[in-house]
């Protein structure tokens, strides 16, 4: 099969396709014909930079798949062959749906909604699922709440002002004044401007902020948040401490929170696409050959909504 490889992280351009064995499923898995995959942050950062979660190279990346069932393991009650299944690959060891085929848990899957074609629901998973967990499982995000959403047009951050309209909150988004018509055609009752705005002054009453930015970012917007508010933080990095001491100094919360495979939680992203309530703007499609230059063009950060590999 064909895949898209490194031997060295470094720029895009240490991208190749190459040819691998076709993998078999192994007890409760999927081998699924790749149709359509996803691009995330965390595609490019394990490409460029050396000791992150996958080790060294060579690897093969991709976390969000779209396609259809070739084969499946023993013990697969869910699915059969033929079907056609989204999903997002156990982050962060389960990468590889950069390629025509794959492996997974046959419970990191959903049924692929009739209504959505390979592409949108390939831009679903990741960035839906850490939506969905961020706001829903964590932050217990009820209707009527305040949500502060920043990088609002970005890939998790377009999904989030969806879902937590669908849950019926009130939702402030960040964003550059180009993409404000944008983040309100999403949903969001506000649209601020990160630029011209000091947020942590014009927003001093969220019950919940969102923020995928980490460090002093996280740490400054602690002061949008009412007292015993929740902010959720997408990134790992150094300043987690930090984050924690400043939280509990301002009388509010904070969660470092990373993304897990989650059949209950796919259920629901297809659930509310099914609907019509959640929707990826795609911001761009690539060959599978052309990773690189998706890659190249995801990493500037202008981006709105997802990027997405196809797979003919």
């Amino acid at each position: 099969m064909r895949a898209i490889s490194q031997n060295v992280t470094g720029a895009p351009d240490v991208l190749k396709e190459i040819r691998l064995p076709r993998p078999a499923p192994g007890l409760s898995e999927l081998l699924v014909r790749v149709h359509a995959a996803g691009l995330n942050p965390t595609d490019w950062k394990h490409r460029a930079l050396p000791g992150l979660f996958l080790g060294e190279p060579p690897f093969v990346l991709g976390w969000d798949v779209s396609g259809v069932v070739e084969s499946a393991g023993p013990g697969v009650t869910l699915f059969k062959p033929g079907d056609a299944v989204f999903g997002m690959l156990p982050y962060p060891h389960g990468a590889g749906s950069h390629a025509e085929y794959v492996t997974g848990p046959a419970r990191a899957f959903a049924p692929k909604p009739a209504a959505l074609d390979h592409v949108q629901a390939g831009a679903l998973p990741l960035a839906a699922l850490t939506a969905w967990q961020a706001l829903v499982d964590t932050a217990r995000l009820e209707p009527g709440q305040r949500v502060l959403v920043h990088a609002a047009a970005g890939g998790v951050g377009h999904l989030a002002v969806q879902i937590a309209k669908a849950r019926g909150a009130y939702v402030i988004g960040t964003a550059s004044a180009p993409k404000h018509g944008f983040v309100r055609s999403l949903g969001a009752d506000e649209v601020l401007d990160y630029r011209t705005t000091d947020l942590a002054e014009t927003v001093r009453d969220a019950d919940v902020v969102l923020d995928a930015q980490g460090s002093e970012h996280a740490t400054r917007s602690l002061r949008s948040l009412r007292p015993g508010g929740l902010l959720v933080s997408l990134r790992l990095d150094g300043g987690m401490s930090a984050l924690a001491e400043e939280a509990a100094r301002l009388g509010v919360r904070a969660e470092v929170m990373l993304v897990e495979a989650d059949h209950a939680g796919m259920t629901v992203v297809a659930g509310l696409a099914a609907e019509g309530r959640l929707r990826a703007e795609i911001a761009g499609t690539f060959e599978l050959a052309d990773a690189a230059k998706a890659h190249a063009l995801g990493e500037t950060g202008h981006t709105t909504g997802k990027l997405v590999l196809t797979v003919q």
